[in-house]
């Protein structure tokens, strides 16, 4: 700290502080030749150093280069891939559709086909069942007509041997008919 009094009071003994313009005296010379001789025998390291790194980045530039094309080329075979992809998920879908077309046609078809003989079975049986109740019925009417042909026919003779020959004759005539 002394010495740094010891500056603030030379400074102003002497008038403070001013220009030196002798050229000598300041050192200038020296440092032009110093700043010279440093540009002289630099030059050849600064530019090997500088012509380093102007390739480094050149290589580097044309590597980024040489990625974004190949990074392009993959991406145009990709969308082609995609765009085949595409083509072949629709063919596909088509054929699908086609062929659960032809399946429920034939669906259809075997379905209309089995109602068809169920139908016809269920017919026969309905005709079957049908004769066999007209059957019943027409025995159970010729049964009470001759039951009720009987009691006319003892109400209207009574109780005597000839109208009973003459009514058996009858119901076997009517018997043999309507069988």
């Amino acid at each position: 700290m002394e010495n740094f009094d010891q500056i603030f009071t030379l400074l102003a003994e002497h008038e403070g502080i001013g220009l030196n313009t002798d050229i000598l005296e300041t050192g200038l010379l020296n440092i032009l030749a110093l700043v010279a001789i440093l540009v002289f025998t630099g030059r050849d390291f600064l530019g090997s150093s500088l012509e380093e790194r102007k390739t480094t980045i050149v290589q580097s530039v044309q590597d980024a280069e040489d990625r974004l094309n190949e990074a392009q080329k993959r991406l145009e075979e990709s969308q082609k891939q995609l765009n085949q992809a595409t083509l072949v998920i629709s063919e596909i879908q088509n054929e699908t559709l086609s062929t659960k077309k032809v399946l429920l046609e034939a669906d259809a078809f075997q379905a209309k086909k089995d109602l068809k003989i169920r139908f016809e079975r269920a017919l026969v049986a309905f005709r079957s069942k049908e004769r066999q109740i007209f059957l019943e019925i027409k025995q159970q009417i010729i049964s009470l007509v001759l039951k009720r042909t009987v009691v006319r026919a003892q109400e209207t003779f009574g109780p005597k041997e000839r109208a009973t020959a003459l009514i058996n004759d009858t119901i076997n005539k009517l018997e043999g008919d309507l069988l």
